[in-house]
């Protein structure tokens, strides 16, 4: 056990550098998986045990005012119902903020989909005026119990007494009305109502749905959500990010794996003579094999507790999202188990790798076998000898030949290094697609910066004069958005019809053309899903008692509402309701306009009779990614620094048999140091060109993919440009060429003496 330790030690003090970074990339693994984890936990256990408290209903229906919603209580499947709520929309303000929302009118709390009041009181018969808002919307109006709401265009007023979490689809500007309860007193003239239905077996949502439009009629809905639409909805990007996370961890702990196989592979290559020693002064091949396997189990285990500890410690206080994950994850039940397995699963991985290598070290003969005098790649080629033949500076040459004429060990080294370099062209990706959601929002679904709605008192004529005479709006395209059924009746959907034939809508087509004719609509990948249906595929829909048919002939990428939109012009809409008049106007802004500033411009302009919204940017609930991927970057940049520097460590071994022959053909020891450092920046340079030749596509597909998963569609990655990818490739070339400078020199200089006891 002593001589043991004692070649661990002299081994460690050799690579001391190598020790270091592999256990600065395990800690990075660790904590990247670590933070997938928490981010999965967080996206899940808040909403799941906000419904749970709450006894959330799993359908909610908006309905006529005068719909029968009584008989609901006796359909099959249906354990106990939340209203029928009388319902208006109206838009409230509070500290310069405005939002449209839905004033709910409930005498008593709910049983059912029962608010959890987070501060303040429930509603009180003494205070009529008094109202509890969705946690969302109160965050958004900057509001809080005490403060005062106004009701723009009106002399109504309503005060806040408390805030409340909810399982229902929360608040999205423009997208999503926010919760507001109130006592049925504050709601005089309902314009609908809602009702809620909690079922036996969720699994059974959309055929209780079906029955509900069923006994109620169509004409009678007006909008269906499930509780699978408000899970999904609040896991949004904190899911996204976990994926993230959690592929980039796997994808690195693969590629440490390999880079410990390959350094334990090349320091046995390096050490023959010295483990032939170990096994004839009485070491048995199971302990030459657990020399190296506890070595660099090790090492995994000090990064991997180290990122624990970190995580445990520190990861509640980073800020932004990932901290609140962090914090929240901790106190989930299963946090502390994570924490134990994912660390241990990391360990053993690596150690399951490090074994494979180190199984060869145990079949070392003990006997030490002469190293061939040839070298193992061969002849020089006749390319080779014509370049030389041609003045080419024998460096070059003989050290291309040195890097590719050894070809399963090449290979294997390319591989390795190709790995994290793939893996950084694959974050880089995702970086420029963020980044061009908000440097070009039109070429990503976003053409307009604003949505604005009119009141009913302004007239469509006075409405467009009035937006498009701000010098900073291009256009004004009006519009409607209703909810519609779907065919099978088991969910709605947003129908749009925005801008007309002579001024039509720019939306951002990925697939088809642009809606043109009579009946002729585009849609988004999260409806095409929906309803199976592919571009020039006819669908029906039901708004109201009216059907709608419509030919889908493009692919529209739509980041909104899921990508459940089907989008047409308001003149075909009109085709079967020449009454239909505009409610809403989605503006397109003059280059370099700030949307904010024209808003509020508009708003004061508008005096009351305008609501208008930013366009929510779906990259703005990603900045923490930017974050994420600058140090997934850094832990693989440390991951191909250990490839590296094994490479040049290997490299250089395999050189000095070829020392002596090379300074008797007269080559100096600076020739022969640009040898080494030649055949290390060819391999680097193959490993970069391969990385980017397979980085590119896959980053295209993964993040398509995730654009087809999220509704949003395909069509969205958008790769570095060459202004990235070039300073990426020559700072991975140039870095290897630096590193492999000090030990080539070091090699070529080296006595004769020492040069022949290493080749014996």
């Amino acid at each position: 056990m002593r001589a043991a330790l004692r070649w661990a030690h002299s081994d460690l003090r050799t690579h001391r550098g190598e020790a270091l970074f592999l256990v600065l990339a395990t800690a990075g693994i660790v904590v990247s998986l670590l933070l997938a984890t928490a981010l999965f936990g967080y996206a899940t256990n808040p909403w799941q045990r906000v419904f749970t408290q709450a006894r959330g209903a799993h359908v909610w229906l908006h309905t006529a005012p005068k719909a029968d919603t009584g008989r609901l209580t006796e359909l099959d499947g249906v354990e106990s119902v939340a209203g029928p709520y009388p319902t208006s929309s109206v838009t409230v303000a509070s500290r310069g903020s405005r939002a449209s929302v839905e004033l709910r009118g409930t005498a008593e709390r709910p049983s059912v989909g029962r608010p959890l009041i987070t501060s303040g009181h429930w509603l009180d018969p003494a205070a009529p005026d008094g109202v509890v808002l969705e946690s969302r919307l109160a965050r958004a109006l900057l509001a809080q119990p005490g403060d005062t709401l106004t009701v723009p265009g009106t002399a109504r007023t309503l005060t806040v007494v408390g805030v409340a979490d909810s399982a229902e689809p929360r608040y999205r500007p423009g997208e999503q009305p926010g919760q507001v309860w109130a006592l049925p007193s504050a709601v005089p003239h309902p314009g609908g109502q809602v009702i809620g239905l909690r079922l036996t077996d969720p699994d059974d949502t959309d055929y209780a749905v079906q029955r509900a439009v069923t006994v109620l009629g169509a004409g009678a809905i007006g909008e269906v959500s499930t509780w699978k639409q408000a899970r999904a909805e609040a896991q949004g990007d904190n899911r996204l990010l976990g994926q993230v996370l959690g592929l980039f961890g796997l994808g690195a702990l693969i590629a440490a794996g390999l880079a410990v196989h390959g350094a334990i592979g090349t320091r046995i290559r390096g050490h023959l003579r010295d483990i032939s020693v170990l096994k004839a002064i009485g070491f048995t091949p199971g302990q030459v094999v657990r020399i190296f396997l506890l070595q660099h189990l090790t090492y995994a285990l000090l990064g991997a507790v180290a990122a624990a500890a970190l995580t445990q410690a520190l990861g509640s206080r980073v800020p932004g999202r990932l901290g609140d994950a962090v914090g929240v994850w901790q106190g989930l039940p299963g946090s502390t188990a994570a924490l134990v397995v994912v660390p241990a699963g990391a360990v053993l991985f690596i150690g399951a790798t490090t074994g494979l290598a180190a199984w060869r070290a145990g079949r070392v003969s003990p006997v030490p076998v002469p190293r061939p005098a040839a070298p193992l790649g061969g002849r020089l080629s006749g390319v080779a000898r014509r370049a030389l033949g041609a003045r080419v500076p024998p460096a070059l040459i003989l050290g291309w030949h040195q890097a590719f004429t050894r070809r399963p060990r090449s290979l294997g080294t390319i591989a390795r290094l190709t790995l994290p370099l793939l893996l950084i062209v694959v974050a880089m990706s995702a970086w420029t697609t963020i980044d061009r959601f908000h440097s070009s929002p039109e070429r990503v679904g976003l053409p307009t910066a604003l949505s604005v709605r009119a009141d009913a008192n302004l007239g469509e004529r006075d409405a467009r004069a009035l937006l498009e005479r701000d010098p900073q709006v291009a256009a004004a395209y009006p519009g409607v958005e209703v909810a519609a059924l779907v065919p099978g009746q088991t969910a709605t959907i947003a129908l749009r019809g925005l801008g007309t034939h002579a001024e039509p809508y720019p939306y951002t087509l990925a697939e088809g053309r642009a809606a043109r004719g009579p009946d002729e609509a585009v849609a988004g990948q999260g409806l095409l899903d929906l309803l199976d249906v592919r571009v020039g595929d006819w669908v029906r829909m039901t708004v109201g008692d009216q059907p709608q048919v419509l030919h889908i002939v493009g692919r529209s990428i739509e980041p909104e509402n899921a990508g459940r939109v089907v989008s047409t012009s308001l003149d075909t809409l009109r085709e079967n309701d020449p009454g239909l008049r505009p409610t809403l106007y989605q503006l397109r802004l003059d280059p370099g306009a700030d949307p904010h500033r024209v808003a509020d411009r508009l708003a004061e302009t508008g005096r009351g009779h305008l609501d208008v919204h930013t366009v929510t940017n779906p990259a703005d609930g990603l900045s923490p990614l930017r974050a994420v991927v600058l140090g997934l970057i850094a832990v693989l940049a440390l991951i191909g620094l250990i490839e590296l520097l094994t490479a040049i460590g290997g490299t250089v071994r395999e050189g000095e048999r070829d020392l002596l022959a090379l300074k008797a053909i007269g080559l100096s020891p600076r020739q022969i140091t640009a040898i080494t450092i030649t055949a290390t920046g060819c391999t680097t340079l193959a490993a970069v060109v391969v990385a980017t030749a397979l980085g590119l596509p896959l980053a295209h597909w993964l993040i398509d993919a995730q654009g087809r998963w999220s509704g949003i569609g395909a069509g969205i990655a958008h790769g570095p440009s060459l202004v990235l990818l070039l300073p990426l490739g020559a700072a991975a070339v140039l870095g290897a060429v630096v590193l492999a400078a000090l030990p080539a020199a070091r090699a070529a200089r080296r006595r004769l003496a020492d040069t022949l006891s290493a080749v014996a």
